[in-house]
């Protein structure tokens, strides 16, 4: 069973990424250098409050992509949930910024682009050896 961290340490780890890609025109080192990383605005479900998640994304025919993979954690990420409740958000790309229309693709769609994904980017496949659940990918479509 994979452990899941808590939130409190999620939230500090995610506030350092967001303060350096915030500080580096959207380019961070350490594990995610290199990578496409943006930042996530969502509306809280519950809380109705702000929140920010920094997440890798794909592009993949002709489709901006997002994965709730957690790391293969049982759960889904917060994320997640919150877009299920509310659609729209906004996020950060380089120095870019935008809103949103976000759409879960359905369990067809999921499957053909999973493997494109995990063809460019392989620990998306060992993530989802990890969990029982079907990692969900969602579409960003800008407003």
């Amino acid at each position: 069973m994979t452990d899941t961290p808590d939130a409190a340490t999620i939230n500090a780890f995610n506030m350092s990424i967001i303060d350096e890609f915030r500080a580096n025109d959207g380019k961070v080192g350490g594990q995610f250098e290199g990578a496409n990383l943006l930042l996530l605005h969502t509306t809280g479900a519950k809380s109705g409050q702000p929140r920010i998640s920094p997440l890798a994304y794909f592009r993949i025919d002709g489709k901006l992509i997002i994965i709730g993979s957690f790391a293969g954690a049982p759960a889904n990420p917060a994320w997640v949930h919150n877009l299920r409740a509310n659609p729209a958000a906004h996020v950060e790309i380089g120095t870019d910024a935008f809103d949103v229309s976000v759409r879960e693709l359905p369990a067809s769609e999921r499957d053909e682009l999973f493997p494109k994904i995990t063809a460019v980017a392989p620990g998306f496949a060992e993530y989802q050896s990890k969990t029982s659940r079907a990692i969900p990918l969602f579409e960003l479509q800008p407003v």
